[in-house]
């Protein structure tokens, strides 16, 4: 079974009495341990489907079964627990506690799960260190580069070794030569069997995947493997 299966996704919004369709049907399947670019222009429907796929906003219709379970019949509350369990988020912004050392901010999202305090620093000090982060662990995210940032927030989404890992433009906010290292990372991060899907309109980046799917208008475009 496929770890994302997802059938005929919709999203529409309504603006005043326009309907604005966000996505126009997406079906598509992403294998466990696979490495997914997903591209597309501005207004494609790119972040529309990572918040589909991370369960964090739900469909107009379709259907969608991640790592075995049918993620649209949860409850928001068990919705939390499967993502807490299941999935690893890698934002453009970093998206970390500005107040929090590198980490506190591994740290945290243990602690949520219910991972015991002293685990959680134990396995949070390792993590960071599988991203090269060995000795950053006390510097506040302003005290440490972009590409620094960005492996905290790998670190962070990789803690409590989910199935899926899904990053929203990782490399945007990033200089080439730690984009190529966060790239080495998640081909790593593939290779130890963890699925990764990447939305990025960079197709030096999208090309280091094994396949990529561009979205126009809401729809699947064309796939492409690398």
């Amino acid at each position: 079974m496929a770890l994302i299966q997802a059938e005929q996704l919709t999203k529409k919004y309504q603006d005043g009495e326009t309907v604005i369709t966000a996505l126009g049907g997406v079906s598509l399947s992403i294998e466990h341990g696979e490495f997914v670019a997903i591209t597309g222009r501005s207004g494609s429907g790119k972040s529309t489907l990572f918040h589909q796929l991370g369960l964090i906003d739900n469909p107009t219709s379709g259907s969608l079964m991640v790592d075995g379970t049918d993620a649209l019949r949860l409850t928001e509350k068990q919705k939390t627990g499967f993502r807490l369990k299941h999935i690893g988020y890698i934002f453009q912004d970093f998206a970390l506690i500005p107040t929090l050392t590198a980490l506190e901010n591994v740290v945290l999202p243990l602690l949520m799960a219910g991972v015991p305090h002293a685990k959680a620093n134990e396995i949070a000090a390792a993590t960071l260190a599988s991203v090269g982060l060995e000795g950053r662990g006390k510097h506040l995210p302003s005290e440490l580069s972009g590409g620094q940032q960005q492996r905290v927030s790998i670190a962070r989404a990789i803690s409590h070794n989910p199935a899926l890992i899904l990053a929203d433009e990782p490399t945007a906010n990033l200089d080439h030569e730690s984009s190529i290292r966060i790239m080495g990372i998640f081909k790593a991060l593939r290779d130890r069997g963890i699925t990764v899907v990447m939305i990025t309109h960079e197709n030096e980046y999208a090309k280091m995947t094994d396949r990529v799917i561009t979205l126009f208008d809401g729809v699947i475009e064309k796939e492409e493997r690398n």
